[in-house]
């Protein structure tokens, strides 16, 4: 008797084990979803050690480090159960009861299903676990209290699945879910209020990050995707351009890390869907600059710029960007511009675009005036029309770096 007791309990137990190991195609499809979600972006300081966490991530409120996502039973999720990982995922709640900071997009993620943060799941149990401690966050007091969060909960976070629009497609109910949701376009895209929230009347506008503008991904006409094909979107993607823009600075990362390995049908869907959102805000009504101001920016432009961007600012698509009607070089806020210029920049690579191009920087070259004149010449030549920028917006730039 007490064999057969054994036995039974032997085959339960083998029987639970195969159940709790997740399938290859659950594991796969998770994989998928982290890709599309970015998480590598935030969790990964060490690319030898993915997923680790360590990553600073810094805030108008002070800095976060991004957490170990791998199985880690101590200092990653390893002993988490599943429903700990859905409610952190969905509803910003740590398995102790404490609140996330919004840093952690739970605001987005609070629109996937179940079924999708289980398959998350899965794929980051699948990963060799990392021991490493999770940081303390660094921020100015009194954000430092988590228990403030649940004030900004009240106020700020609507907890909910996505809700498709039966009206709608089949591509473009699921690129609203991975735009709002998984892929959560609005936390660099969207303003925030003064508590670091979404403003939701002005979705996906535009935003400044991190010394960077976000550009709007509305039907606006000048800087906006109102002049974008769906196909222009799904290119730019995927490859990190297309003949109207080249993707610099935290886009970059975004593409080569993200979008540039999601799905073609997932990657048509995110087009469908940002094709069909009218403008959320009015564009700023612009004055040109005074003639003086475009003289010296043209002069400026016909020492440094001509070779790669041609007289008329034609450039050459897919290598150097064009110039004309380019929404982000038309945006309110100039800070990417800027940052090129000042920087430098490196067309991104990708297995689509693996050709390269490059822009030297030219902060030692040029003065703020300089950069100044010529950013607004670039911006309000061409049939161009860009909000005047002064050398103190320059001088500003310079110390962001």
């Amino acid at each position: 008797m007490r064999t057969i007791l054994a036995g039974i309990a032997l085959c339960s137990a083998v029987a639970s084990a195969a159940i709790a190991e997740p399938a290859p195609e659950l594991i796969a499809y998770g994989k998928a979803l982290v890709e599309a979600g970015d998480c590598a972006g935030c969790h990964t300081a060490d690319p030898a050690k993915p997923f680790a966490g360590g990553k600073r991530i810094d805030t108008p409120f002070g800095a976060i480090y991004a957490p170990n996502l791998t199985p880690d039973r101590d200092t990653g999720i390893g002993a988490w159960a599943d429903a700990d990982f859905t409610r952190a995922l969905r509803y910003g709640i740590a398995p102790d009861g404490s609140n996330y900071y919004p840093a952690f997009p739970y605001p987005y993620f609070t629109k996937m299903t179940k079924d999708d943060t289980l398959a998350i799941r899965a794929y980051l149990g699948s990963l060799a676990p990392v021991v490493s401690s999770n940081k303390p966050p660094e921020l100015r007091w009194p954000f430092g209290y988590r228990g403030l969060m649940r004030i900004w909960n009240a106020l700020y976070f609507k907890p909910g699945l996505f809700e498709p629009d039966q009206s709608q497609s089949a591509a473009w109910n699921r690129g609203g879910y991975l735009v709002t949701g998984l892929g959560h376009c609005g936390a660099c895209h969207t303003p925030k209020n003064y508590f670091g929230a979404d403003k939701q009347a002005q979705a996906l506008s535009g935003n400044e990050v991190g010394g960077w503008y976000a550009p709007r991904l509305d039907g606006a006409t000048r800087t906006g995707l109102k002049s974008w094909s769906e196909a222009d979107i799904a290119e730019y993607l995927q490859s990190g351009r297309n003949a109207r823009s080249h993707a610099g600075g935290p886009m970059a990362e975004v593409i080569v890390g993200s979008t540039a390995k999601m799905s073609d049908a997932d990657v048509r869907s995110i087009a469908v869907y940002l094709k069909s959102l009218p403008p959320a805000r009015r564009e700023t009504i612009v004055t040109p600059p005074e003639e003086a101001e475009m003289t010296a920016g043209q002069a400026v432009y016909a020492k440094l710029c001509v070779a790669c961007h041609e007289t008329d600012g034609t450039g050459s698509p897919r290598i150097y960007p064009p110039l004309p009607g380019n929404a982000l070089l038309q945006s309110v806020n100039p800070s990417s511009t800027l940052r090129i210029i000042l920087d430098g920049a490196h067309t991104v690579t990708t297995p689509r675009a693996p050709n390269i191009g490059e822009m030297p920087a030219y902060a030692k070259q040029l003065s703020d005036a300089e950069i100044a004149a010529v950013t607004n010449y670039i911006r309000n030549s061409w049939g161009n029309a860009g909000p005047l920028v002064t050398p103190a917006q320059v001088a500003k730039a310079r110390k962001e770096k």
